[in-house]
């Protein structure tokens, strides 16, 4: 008895200690939010905190100059940029920094960039240390496992509107991201991505709003909205079958049928468990943020 509750102590150690000790931000892209910055350096450690930005999204030579620019512009003090040329630098690199920044672009670009070196695996590494990682845009999208990477075939086509999926950092691997939301109208991209993958929960995220992860739940800030659709909590109701004469089953036999997947929209300041849902009182009804849409849905992956 005494030696099987020290295996059993021993067993819940080991959970505590895989669990991650960072924090995670993730921005639906768009135009930055001073509140969002703010929250970063704060969850950092202040001006003084070690930032690093990657850059590897954009083909832009001087896009990474340029994100350090507006980071020292807020107040930074120690920016560097993730070289990934240099295997060895990048992972001293990555080593010390207490805020890891994946800058917007394309994310299959940041994906391939990151593996040169196995850089993407001392990310995971360093998150699970403490360090804060985040991201906008392409930045959002590789932080969960299942990564929509574009769209499934030419715009225009039937696949053209079938989300892509690819392996992301796995960062948030309960969840599939996707960025630009209401913006760029991508509920049914989200919806489709969720279907085929009914166990993750899928969580979009508007321009200027971000979703600060600690271990099972979330926070929104910024300008909102961020909407949750959770197929493991999808409408069902019972369908009855057309009557047939009978082969094999019964003709009468009864399925069921998912109706809809459950959708929760969050404004700023409010919560959401990925095991208990809501953690403040309901949003608006996600029909009032997606009538907001400013843009019909692009076919760009980011």
């Amino acid at each position: 008895m005494f030696g099987n509750l020290i295996v059993l102590a021993a067993l819940a150690l080991g959970q505590a200690e895989a669990a991650p000790r960072g924090s995670l931000v993730i921005v639906g892209g768009g135009p930055d939010n001073p509140v969002v910055r703010q929250r970063l350096l704060e969850l950092a450690g202040g001006k003084k905190a070690h930032i690093l930005v990657v850059p590897f999204a954009s083909n832009d030579p001087l896009g990474g100059r340029k994100t350090a620019d507006v980071w020292i512009a807020s107040g930074a003090e120690n920016v560097d940029i993730l070289d990934n040329s240099d295997p060895e630098k990048g992972a001293e690199q990555i080593g010390k920094a207490d805020l890891i920044w994946m800058r917007g672009g394309n994310q299959n670009l940041l994906m391939a960039g990151l593996a040169k070196g196995h850089l993407d695996h001392l990310i995971l590494e360093r998150f699970r240390k403490g360090a804060v990682v985040a991201g906008t845009s392409a930045g959002a999208a590789v932080m969960s496992s299942a990564m929509i990477s574009g769209y499934a075939g030419p715009r225009g086509t039937p696949e053209g509107a079938k989300p892509k999926l690819s392996s992301g950092l796995g960062l948030w691997p309960d969840v599939i991201v996707d960025q630009h939301f209401v913006r760029r109208n991508r509920i049914k991209r989200l919806e489709a991505a969720v279907r085929s993958k009914p166990e993750l929960v899928g969580v979009g995220i508007e321009e200027s709003t971000a979703v600060v992860v600690s271990g099972r739940g979330f926070e929104v800030i910024g300008k909102g909205p961020v909407i949750v659709l959770d197929n493991r909590r999808a409408v069902v109701k019972e369908k009855e079958k057309d009557k047939e004469p009978a082969k094999g089953p019964s003709a009468d036999e009864k399925a069921a049928e998912a109706e809809a997947i459950a959708a929760v929209t969050l404004t700023p300041g409010q919560r959401y468990d990925l095991d208990k849902g809501l953690l403040t009182p309901m949003a608006a009804p996600m029909a009032t943020a997606t009538a907001a849409t400013a843009a019909t849905e692009d076919a760009s992956p980011h």
